[in-house]
């Protein structure tokens, strides 16, 4: 019998594995992980940001996770090898309706704790001469990582503490029992005294094959990016990101340098006909039936019906993405925007029919769940694994 089973091959899985490892050193522990390798999915889509905690609610787990995972993150890679940059982060407003809005952010950046400096438009001129705007926000301490990277240095790291893990492992069935909990997967069944599922686009399905009836569901949104040219690889100096409208539910399309050197614009936010969509033409009939039946993603969907429409023109047409950019970065043109990989983010919807903000965790006698871990996620997986152990530890003491 295995100590504790985690499940879930992601940035999320493995920082909770290595940490408990850590933590109980003697104890067996096994991370079952369906593809063949760690990071495939959003640890492995997403667009490398080392976030701040910009847009968080003050006093929130993302506020809070966001602000000690910067720190941590950097520390991990400083520790490991692992190349990181910490270029900041420019928030820009292109007209006084945005510039208002900034206040309101500005406003939010002093109470989540971070150093940062208002810029009128000639010392963002000065900053970045390729972008366009009456104001901005630098926030120094954002930067870019790879954190399929990170999440690989995590895995070796369990491995060598003693942890097993094992790939091509989906898990089939759950039973939670009195004294253990039964995992069948795609190669065996397994027993274990606990179990910790960090299961991404996953989530409520894995705590539904434990017998509990989550109040939220996970929507799929795919998330497309364009790469620009290699021309343009020095058009910015900083991650570009507007200022968000409060009438969409996701932050729109910005300017991020990648660790490569590159530059991405994106993402969008389009419903994903999939859970693990990453292509337009991906669909499943079983996911389309879930989600057009359930009662808060239809209430979502009808909530935000003129956005998404826009955002699904822009996803079938690059003119209108492209002057989502050409907002402040006015400079660039079609040919500028290639073909970049999408991602698909787990976003998890209330049966109420909201959009649920902030990290949410499912627990029942011997398993831990991780239900909701939107953005900023991955700068989040160390304090969300330390958080985890904890609940872990007051388990053992019941």
């Amino acid at each position: 019998m295995w100590d504790f089973i985690i499940i879930g091959g992601g940035i999320l899985g493995m920082s909770t594995a290595m940490q408990l490892q850590q933590t109980y050193p003697d104890k067996r522990l096994l991370v079952v992980e369906k593809e063949d390798g760690p990071a495939q999915h959003q640890t492995g889509h997403n667009s490398g940001v080392i976030h701040a905690g910009v847009y968080y609610t003050p006093g929130s787990l993302k506020a809070q996770f966001c602000l000690e995972g910067n720190r941590a993150t950097r520390e991990f890679c400083d520790q490991h090898g692992i190349d990181y940059r910490i270029c900041g982060k420019l928030l820009v407003a292109t007209d006084d309706v945005e510039k208002q809005r900034m206040e309101a952010l500005w406003e939010r950046t002093a109470a989540n704790g971070l150093e940062r400096e208002w810029l009128d438009a000639g010392a963002l001129r000065e900053r970045e001469p390729n972008i366009t705007g009456v104001a901005g926000i630098y926030v120094p301490s954002s930067g870019i990582v790879d954190y399929a990277e990170v999440t690989r240095a995590m895995a070796a790291t369990f491995e060598r503490l003693g942890g097993e893990i094992r790939y091509g492992a989906e898990v089939t069935a759950l039973e939670e029992r009195r004294q253990e909990v039964v995992v069948t997967t795609s190669l065996e069944r397994l027993t274990c005294r606990y179990l910790v599922s960090c299961s991404g686009l996953m989530a409520d399905k894995v705590i539904r094959l434990l017998g509990q009836k989550p109040d939220f569901t996970i929507c799929p949104f795919r998330g497309e990016y364009y790469k620009l040219s290699s021309q343009h690889n020095q058009i910015v100096n900083h991650l570009i990101y507007p200022i968000p409208d409060p009438a969409m539910p996701f932050l729109g399309v910005h300017l991020t340098r990648m660790i490569d050197g590159s530059v991405t614009v994106g993402p969008n936010a389009v419903l994903a006909l999939k859970r693990e969509g990453y292509r337009k033409r991906d669909v499943s009939l079983s996911d389309m039936g879930h989600m057009f039946t359930h009662p808060g993603i239809l209430k979502v969907l009808g909530k935000h019906l003129r956005p998404g429409i826009i955002e699904m023109k822009n996803s079938l047409y690059k003119r209108g993405y492209l002057e989502l950019v050409r907002k402040y970065c006015p400079s660039l043109t079609d040919e500028d925007l290639l073909p970049h990989p999408a991602g698909v983010r787990a976003q998890a919807v209330s049966n109420d029919g909201k959009l649920v903000d902030d990290f949410l965790f499912v627990n029942t006698r011997r398993t831990l769940n991780v239900g909701n871990a939107p953005s900023p996620a991955a700068t989040s997986a160390l304090p969300i694994g330390a958080h985890i152990v904890k609940q872990v530890q007051a388990l053992l003491l019941e």
